[in-house]
């Protein structure tokens, strides 16, 4: 599947708007073109043909916050999760992951996040990361957030900072104001997004710092990633009201039986209900927490569990918004594409458009699992098998 041009074809194309049957040329990591039939040269063996009758054919999936070199070490040293490995990623479609340290910025540390970064990137799909962890003030590259964003090409904003949580570093909120400040600037200076990502904990003050902040300063609402936004039922109420002053709503799809006891709402149902209170889709995404560590803690704050999230869980979620809660395909799509391509401003992923990185997933029309995902124009899993690449083979 090395082939430079490469057609699918017969494809029923969402873009993530519907746009109907069509075929699709691919040249190199591009896609070249996209029309009603593109017709093949029968002696044409450069040319290698994609089959996508009866099938979907959708942008590749964007997960804007994995833990790529593992996350955890709530209980202790042993329950430090592993690197994620490329298989956990395209297994699910995604094929542009944003990688985050978490609670451990001490024994996981930038250095570690940029060279997995790379790793996954050399082996084919697309991978930028935030600077900093759960910790302020935020262990950076450079000693400076702004600069970690200018300079750094893979750095696009500074997370996952944790608020209203007890492993928080309970900042002030004037940190947190000099933090998007920083952030901001060097998006700003860089034509980055320059976005703070912030992990929600189950904490009373919920979203009242970043509410203080829009309020008080000149930083928009927009700067701001909360994410863990369904994790009790008080937070995601929050979220809607939140969501409708135009703040990015960010919902995490891998969870435990521990979390939904508690009260988390699951993703799929989350999406239900801000679409039927007319909220306008475009702020809301979804991403997995994906290698992340999921600890269960008792009401005093005691470790008393551990699961390991899922990228793989990022299109579950949007498959059973589809299936289970009738949310149209187009919309569902959106939170896992087209929304986290705008909100972090990466302008060439997230759609099926000429000139685009030629990052596509095609699904199965009658179950719509995952068949085929392609990466920068390279075939990552053909008819659900994953192909093996890299550079051990003999």
């Amino acid at each position: 599947s090395d082939n430079l041009i490469k057609i699918i074809k017969n494809g029923l194309v969402y873009s993530p708007d519907y746009i109907g049957k069509k075929d699709i040329l691919i040249e190199g990591d591009k896609i070249g073109y996209i029309c009603d039939n593109i017709n093949v040269p029968d002696n044409f063996v450069e040319i290698e043909v994609i089959d996508a009758e009866g099938k979907y054919v959708v942008p590749g999936f964007i997960d804007s916050h994995v833990h790529i070199t593992g996350g955890g070490g709530e209980g202790g040293f042993k329950t430090r999760t592993p690197e994620i490995q490329l298989t956990d990623i395209t297994t699910g479609g995604v094929t542009t992951v944003i990688g985050v340290l978490g609670t451990d910025g001490t024994t996981r540390n930038m250095a570690n996040l940029v060279a997995k970064a790379r790793a996954l990137e050399e082996e084919g799909i697309t991978t930028y990361i935030y600077t900093g962890s759960y910790q302020v003030p935020v262990r950076t590259i450079t000693g400076s957030i702004q600069d970690d964003i200018i300079l750094v090409d893979k750095i696009i904003g500074t997370g996952e900072i944790a608020m209203s949580d007890h492993r928080s570093s309970q900042p002030t909120i004037e940190d947190f104001a000099k933090i998007a400040a920083e952030a901001r600037v060097g998006g700003i200076l860089s034509g980055k997004a320059g976005v703070v990502n912030i992990h929600m904990g189950d904490g009373d003050r919920e979203l009242d710092y970043i509410e203080e902040i829009v309020n008080k300063t000149e930083i928009p609402i927009t700067q701001f990633i909360p994410t863990h936004m369904s994790r009790n039922m008080s937070l995601f109420k929050k979220s809607i009201e939140y969501a409708r002053k135009g703040g990015i709503v960010d919902f995490t799809t891998s969870t435990n039986d521990k979390f939904a006891e508690e009260g988390e709402t699951k993703c799929s149902s989350a999406l239900k209900t801000l679409f039927d209170e007319g909220i306008s889709i475009d702020k809301v995404t979804f991403s997995s927490d994906g290698q992340g560590s999921l600890p269960k803690f008792d009401e005093k704050g005691k470790f008393i569990g551990l699961g390991v999230g899922k990228v793989t869980s990022l299109y579950q979620e949007v498959r059973d918004a589809i299936v289970n809660e009738q949310v149209p395909m187009e919309v569902a799509l959106r939170v896992i594409t087209s929304n986290p391509a705008n909100i972090l401003k990466l302008n060439s992923k997230g759609n099926i458009k000429v000139g685009y990185d030629a990052d596509i997933v095609i699904l199965d029309c009658d179950t719509l699992n995952i068949d085929t995902v392609i990466s920068l124009g390279q075939v990552m899993i053909k008819n659900k098998q994953i192909l093996v690449k890299g550079t051990f083979e003999k």
